[in-house]
């Protein structure tokens, strides 16, 4: 379950930078996660509550959007979502020259706090 060690080391980004920023508690973190990336929200959930038990997150709610995977046909400049199964094949044309455009992020969006 890599989640934990990503969650780990969004958890120590956002202690450096409230400690930057002199912020003493953080209430809300939004991030955004693509489905490519293979982070599962309820896996990083899961990992946020068991991790994040120090005061700086006290009462926090964490806010995952989660990004699906879209693509473009170099073919015919086609764009399309993948479904779950990842056929890498434009559905209007049927090639095989397809560029993800997003779906690979993992990141944090912004977070709230005092």
């Amino acid at each position: 379950m890599h989640e934990i060690t990503l969650m780990s080391s969004i958890l120590d980004t956002l202690r450096e930078s409230a400690l930057q920023n002199n912020i003493k508690n953080i209430k809300q973190i939004k991030l955004v996660v693509g489905k490519f990336s293979m982070a599962l929200p309820d896996s990083l959930l899961f990992a946020f509550e068991a991790l994040g038990q120090d005061e700086l997150f006290k009462g926090a709610v964490l806010d995952i959007e989660e990004k699906d995977t879209k693509c473009i046909c170099r073919d015919c400049g086609q764009h399309f979502s993948l479904d779950n199964d990842y056929y890498f094949v434009c559905p209007n044309c049927s090639g095989h020259k397809t560029e993800i455009v997003s779906g690979r992020e993992l990141y944090i969006d912004y977070y709230e706090g005092d």
